[in-house]
């Protein structure tokens, strides 16, 4: 059995669990993939056999990494958006800041899990992070009355991904990010102006038409 070193055998086991999946995430940072789960356990300092009693394969430990990134990554840009107070200015944060998140690494655990042999459990798990990633975005997108918030936000996260596949090709992300703001910019303070201008009329026509009247 292996020593303890934390204060419960709850505690230890979480502090495994950590020690592999910070190894494998570094490792997916470098190399873009985990080949083996020999090479996590001599990252995390600890025998393949330790890795295994955690993961019984890589598949299972590339899907705790997805379940361990990921709600970081919604949280990275639901906060990004937040901290706008234009509806106009949430949509290019949320563009900019996906693409941020490539630029640092936290998309190689995706990908790492899309070049897996396809599967129920995972094609699931990929689209409840799709789901969950898209949901900021498609909640500002019906803020602004877009008539097809999910199509929309479709076509923003092509954009968001076009511009991930020039940066991992070795484009300056100066330049990809000028290019993302300069193609989701004018579309989105275009709707934000359309709400805008309906709000005004909106306010302002009852009255009018009462001013008439009276």
């Amino acid at each position: 059995m292996p020593k303890i070193s934390a204060a419960t055998v709850v505690e230890h086991r979480a502090q495994q669990e950590r020690l592999i999946l910070d190894a494998a995430h570094a490792i997916l940072e470098e190399t873009g993939d985990v080949t083996s789960m020999r090479e996590v356990a001599e990252r995390a300092g600890l025998a393949r056999s330790s890795v295994y009693h955690y993961f019984d394969s890589r598949e299972a430990l590339l899907n705790a990494l997805v379940q361990d990134v990921f709600p970081k990554w919604t949280e990275r840009v639901t906060n990004a958006m937040a901290a706008e107070p234009e509806l106009s200015e949430r949509i290019i944060a949320y563009a900019v800041t996906n693409v941020q998140l490539v630029q640092e690494g936290a998309h190689a655990v995706g990908a790492a899990l899309a070049a897996l042999s396809p599967g129920e459990a995972l094609n699931e798990q990929a689209t409840q992070m799709h789901r969950a990633i898209q949901e900021p975005l498609i909640e500002t997108l019906a803020e602004l009355g877009v008539r097809d918030p999910e199509g929309l936000g479709e076509l923003i996260n092509s954009v968001v991904h076009a511009s991930t596949r020039l940066l991992e090709s070795g484009r300056q992300p100066e330049q990809v990010y000028a290019g993302l703001t300069a193609v989701i910019r004018p579309m989105a303070r275009e709707m934000q102006a359309q709400m805008d201008q309906e709000i005004k009329d909106y306010e302002t026509g009852p009255r009018s038409l009462q001013g008439d009247r009276s």
